[in-house]
């Protein structure tokens, strides 16, 4: 796993202790722990509503014969939306929120299919999921003129305009040595 990902995963729970140590120094601990609890219901019955209008979502399209790509990335991101609002803390639940909303919800699903799910299934399909594939030839192959490799298999055979003639007729297909 990526050094970055660990160190948000651990700087989350940080950022969540310090506001609570904060928030305590100012206001009742029966105060802050309402607000936590609070927070964590409302924004789990959101979560529910939401998954339940894209649950609706996906079955209209899947109905209809279309994919529901969108709706199917955002059930993810209200899964995630839900169980960091069951995680306790004033961080994770504002992220939970951004998640769990329409209008905040929309950008990070395109960041998302961006950043997360186009890499990856271009890493299983060799390009052919996004389009991004290669048509000149094989990806890392150093041109036309490569050279053999070691076993001298593959080996790509440039034809100079001297061994390259044209037929009579007009037809190009001839190779060096026909009569």
């Amino acid at each position: 796993m990526d050094l970055r990902v660990i160190g948000v995963l651990l700087l989350v729970p940080l950022l969540d202790a310090m506001l609570l140590a904060v928030l305590a120094t100012t206001f009742p601990l029966t105060l802050i722990i309402a607000l936590v609890v609070l927070t964590a219901l409302v924004g789990l019955l959101l979560v529910r509503a939401e998954g339940r209008r894209t649950l609706r979502k996906i079955q209209q399209k899947a109905a209809s014969g279309e994919v529901p790509t969108d709706d199917l990335v955002d059930g993810g991101l209200l899964l995630v939306a839900g169980a960091l609002f069951l995680t306790p803390g004033l961080v994770t639940d504002a992220a939970a929120l951004l998640l769990a909303l329409p209008p905040t919800r929309y950008p990070v699903r395109a960041l998302v299919k961006r950043y997360v799910i186009r890499p990856y299934v271009d890493a299983k399909t060799g390009g052919f999921g996004s389009g991004n594939i290669y048509v000149g030839g094989f990806p890392n192959d150093g041109g036309p003129t490569a050279e053999a490799d070691s076993a001298g298999e593959g080996t790509t055979v440039d034809i100079g305009e001297d061994e390259y003639r044209v037929d009579d007729e007009g037809d190009d297909r001839s190779r060096p040595g026909d009569s």
